[in-house]
């Protein structure tokens, strides 16, 4: 008797994007990013679409600038124009069966633009201090690889499951928070709840970035977002929101509804 065939992994991904600068600050220093590409080029993707995973790999990111006047604005936009300059190299080498590890290439991803940030940092005075978290997913036939810095964030709700949380907060809060030692309502009113341990820039010397992979299956769904969009919806609504399948847009306006304290920004991704 033959075997039956295995499932095959999800080939298909859906997408919305929305960044806002919310109700109280005048620029946007949040950079969110939707990009298709293969060995050749990038492709800057649209606020909302679908596509199959056979015109090459997607990646889907928020990034959080910090630092004085615009410079936050230019920390995030740095972040993302180094990334579209280092993935295609990876694509080739991955399709010549050339064993860079995506791990790796997600971790040299974040150490070159947290030296870029910091070389800025130190010849112009503009861009003292300027900084950036980012948080970002390599999409790919079943699996997505993901590379983590501060304290935006990328939640996993599985098919049937329950939301999950997959990167740590780098701040003396999230760890509070990871050890139990404070709840959900204590780390959102903690007067130390924007310090961070680690950023790309900002002036840190230690960089020790998250990086790691999940499989993925067919009604997967994953959450992008800025810690704007976090301080205007708790946990347990997040995941009804997603559940519910709400697209970007719809969690981005109720976090600025609900806080609007600072810019908010999210991508929704599900794969099929």
């Amino acid at each position: 008797m033959s075997e039956p065939n295995p499932p095959q992994p999800p080939n298909h991904v859906r997408w919305s994007g929305m960044t806002h600068p919310g109700r109280v600050r005048t620029n946007n220093e949040d950079t969110f990013l939707a990009l298709n590409f293969d060995a050749k080029e990038v492709r800057y993707l649209g606020k909302i679409g679908e596509s199959t995973l056979d015109t090459g790999d997607f990646v889907f990111a928020v990034s959080d600038g910090m630092g004085g006047a615009k410079s936050g604005e230019f920390a995030s936009k740095i972040a993302a124009e180094k990334i579209t300059r280092l993935l295609p190299k990876s694509f080739k080498q991955s399709a010549q069966q050339i064993a860079a590890g995506q791990g790796d290439v997600l971790m040299e991803l974040a150490h070159r633009i947290h030296e870029e940030l910091g070389k800025l940092g130190r010849y112009y005075e503009e861009c003292r201090g300027m900084g950036a978290t980012l948080s970002l997913g390599w999409f790919m036939p079943g699996w997505m690889h993901f590379v983590h810095v501060g304290d935006s964030r990328i939640y996993w709700l599985p098919k049937g499951g329950k939301l999950k949380q997959i990167t740590e907060d780098h701040s003396q809060v999230g760890w509070l928070r990871r050890k139990g030692q404070i709840n959900e309502r204590e780390a959102r009113h903690h007067p130390r709840k924007s310090v961070l341990s680690q950023a790309l820039g900002a002036g840190h010397q230690y960089l020790e970035p998250q990086v790691g992979c999940l499989r993925c299956e067919s009604g997967d769904r994953f959450l992008f977002c800025t810690d704007g969009v976090i301080d205007g919806i708790w946990d347990h609504a997040l995941e009804d929101m997603l559940l519910a399948g709400n697209d970007a847009r719809a969690f981005v306006e109720h976090a600025v509804a609900e806080s609007g304290r600072d810019n908010a920004s999210a991508v929704v991704v599900e794969v099929a």
